[in-house]
């Protein structure tokens, strides 16, 4: 669960700044990044795990409202529903601290459990839940089209980055993985390089509102986003995701896929919060053929 608080400037440490609203949106990454798929027409399913709780109940009746799988979501008794502490500025600038809650004890064996029972063709994940189950992810991946977003930021070992067909970082992230921040051309190509070189086959960086940068070993290109008035950028980057996942599992082209992607990633910072911005597929396509 997301909890908001909008404010006209970030606090520096140790300094107190008034808001102005707060509300609460239903978010994490992988709701989000299922409600992105589902919003846009595609059959996506979820594996996760919440509390028993208010906020749980809340996140079920979202997911279930944006037609998303969810006979796989698990609730612990023992351990609270997820919560993200999120700050906006003026500018639609966010800053979040995120306690995982029971999503951190999602366990390997209940992630093969889950991919078990489903027929799927393509499998988008995050860092949200641990290294272990995302590893346990990723072995049910072959044939598949894997896609890895690195968020939270952290190291990942090679083996697991050698199974991605798709590693999306945004800046910071980029910069955890690479010591090198992507700004551009010649940044993301460095980058980008050092992925390659660990093993990961296509690394598409997410450069809010400069669009994406997507690199392999036949080289680089940029892909450009569309100009939209921000009022909250939280869950842009899963729109994104979400809306790359849906549009390679209906057979869009690569390059066109992202561009689609872009449009759905810009679209979603012009609405506040997470699930409740996601864009719908006639959004993105109205915008797409507009602007490109």
């Amino acid at each position: 669960m997301d909890l908001v608080v909008r404010t006209h400037r970030f606090p520096l440490p140790g300094e107190t700044v008034l808001g102005s609203t707060f509300q609460t949106f239903a978010g994490g990454k992988g709701a989000n990044q299922a409600t992105a798929v589902s919003k846009l027409g595609g059959k996506c399913g979820l594996i996760a795990k919440i509390g028993v709780d208010r906020f749980g109940d809340q996140l079920l009746e979202s997911l279930r409202s944006s037609r998303v799988d969810i006979s796989r979501v698990l609730r612990d008794a023992d351990n609270p529903t997820g919560i993200a502490m999120i700050t906006v500025d003026d500018a639609g600038q966010n800053t979040i601290v995120a306690a995982p809650g029971a999503n951190a004890l999602v366990l390997p064996e209940e992630v093969k459990l889950g991919l078990s029972t489903v027929e799927f063709n393509v499998l988008l994940t995050q860092l949200e839940i641990p290294l272990e189950s995302v590893m346990a992810v990723s072995k049910h991946a072959e044939g598949k089209v894997f896609i890895l977003n690195p968020a939270p930021a952290r190291r990942i070992p090679d083996e697991l980055l050698a199974r991605v067909d798709y590693l999306t970082p945004n800046e910071t992230e980029a910069q955890v993985l690479t010591g090198v921040l992507p700004v551009d051309d010649a940044s993301c190509l460095e980058a980008a390089g050092l992925l390659l070189e660990r093993g990961a086959k296509n690394i598409l960086f997410t450069l809010g509102p400069k669009g994406s940068y997507l690199v392999n070993r036949h080289g680089g290109r940029h892909f450009p986003s569309i100009a939209v008035k921000a009022i909250d950028t939280t869950a842009a980057g899963d729109a994104f995701n979400g809306a790359l996942a849906h549009f390679l599992a209906n057979g869009e082209d690569v390059e066109r896929a992202i561009l689609l992607a872009n449009v759905a990633g810009a679209l979603c910072t012009t609405k506040p919060g997470a699930q409740a911005a996601m864009p719908k597929l006639s959004e993105v396509l109205t915008r797409f053929k507009d602007s490109y």
